[in-house]
C-alpha cells in the first residue's frame, strides 16, 4: 500500500520546478493542468485550481513524510535554500524529529523521524 498526495497549484510549471530544485523531485508526467513527480519510491501529483467558485484554490494542505533517517534530508534542504538551519525539531515531546516548510501554494510539507 502507499499514498500519493494530490496537492492544489495555481501554476504547474512553476511549482514542477520548484519541487525539483528545493526538494529533489522529478517529473515523471505533466500536462496543462496535472503532474506527476516522483523522489526515490515517493509520489507526489500537483493539480491545477482555477481559484474561482466553481473550482476553489484553498491551499493549506498538510504532508507529513515519515523517512528512517532525517538529517541527511535537513541537509539537503539546507543546501538546496529550502529550510534555514534554525528548521530542525529534536526529540519533541511527541517522539519525533521533524522539520518543515511550505511550497508556493502554502501546502506544509513535514519530513518526520520517528525516535520512540
Amino acid at each position: 500500500m502507499q499514498i500519493v498526495p494530490v496537492l492544489p497549484s495555481q501554476n504547474i510549471d512553476r511549482d514542477v520546478a520548484w519541487y525539483k530544485d528545493h526538494v529533489g523531485f522529478e517529473l515523471v508526467h505533466k500536462d496543462s493542468m496535472y503532474a506527476v513527480l516522483k523522489r526515490d519510491k515517493l509520489y507526489m501529483h500537483l493539480q491545477w485550481h482555477a481559484d474561482t467558485d466553481d473550482d476553489p484554490f484553498l491551499g493549506g494542505s498538510v504532508i507529513k513524510i515519515f523517512v528512517k533517517s532525517i538529517k541527511p534530508f535537513f541537509e539537503e534542504f539546507v543546501k538546496r535554500g529550502t529550510v534555514n538551519q534554525d528548521k530542525l525539531r529534536l526529540k519533541t515531546d511527541w517522539n519525533t524529529n521533524d522539520f518543515g516548510f511550505y511550497d508556493l501554494n502554502k501546502n506544509a510539507i513535514f519530513f518526520v523521524e520517528d525516535v520512540a
